[in-house]
Order: structure tokens, then C-alpha cells, then sequence
């Protein structure tokens, strides 16, 4: 790669990241059982909106009801599992995209024999999670 001035961002812009995929670690997550947490990017790497991350489902998972502060963008990897939103739960698969508007009710169940993946966006910033059963 060049090291030229075009590959300087000028101050205050974020610089560019390449996080390599054996730098992200997953964690369970405390509130669902078999359900795992990978940071891709966040502010800790420079990203000055929003935070992605990547989740696994693992087969006959559930993560119970709950509302987050802020709005989650998702797009499914892998697996076939359900979503409920609201009132309505939706069977989802790999390509499908969906938007949980802050302080939506939501919640997940793998009923299948497979782990499911998804990757979730969200603000950067405080997210308030709230179990609601």
C-alpha cells in the first residue's frame, strides 16, 4: 500500500480499520443462554457512529422478550429461526434484513438443529436492555 497524504484522513475523521477476524472474540451473553457476542467494530476501533456486531443462536436457543434504548439493524448469516417483533413473530433465514426501532419488544427462539448468525448494528453509545418477562 502507498503511504501517501490521500491515505491520511484529515483531522478529525476517523481513520480506516481492518479488524482481521481472528482479532474478535466472542462472549456469551448474560441474558441468554447459547447466545454469543462478537464486537466487529465500535468506538474502541475508531468507528464514530455505530457499533456492529455479530451474534450466534446456537440450536434450541431462545433469547427471552426485552427492549433495548436504542434501534438495532440486523441481517441474517446462517441458520432458519424465528424473531418475534412486537406482536408478530417472523421465521427469518440467511439475506433477510430487519430494523427494531428503540424500545420495541423483541426476542428470539432456534427450534432447528443448526446455530443461527446474525449480524446487528446499532448506535454507538449507552444501550439500556430491559427483560420484559
Amino acid at each position: 500500500m502507498s503511504n501517501t497524504t490521500d491515505d491520511v484522513p484529515a483531522a478529525g475523521e476517523p481513520a480506516p480499520v481492518v479488524k482481521r477476524s481472528g482479532e474478535i472474540s466472542y462472549e456469551a451473553v448474560d441474558a441468554a443462554e447459547g447466545l454469543r457476542k462478537g464486537v466487529l467494530l465500535d468506538e474502541s476501533d475508531g468507528a464514530p457512529n455505530f457499533a456492529m456486531r455479530r451474534f450466534e443462536l446456537a440450536a434450541g436457543a431462545a433469547v427471552p422478550r426485552h427492549t433495548n434504548a436504542v434501534e438495532h439493524e440486523q441481517y441474517v448469516l446462517a441458520g432458519e429461526y424465528v424473531v418475534g417483533i412486537g406482536e408478530e413473530e417472523h421465521a427469518v433465514e440467511p439475506g433477510d434484513a430487519l430494523l427494531i426501532p428503540a424500545g420495541v419488544e423483541h426476542w428470539y427462539r432456534n427450534e432447528s438443529e443448526e446455530p443461527g448468525a446474525f449480524i446487528c448494528v446499532v448506535p454507538n453509545g449507552d444501550d439500556e436492555i430491559e427483560l420484559v418477562e
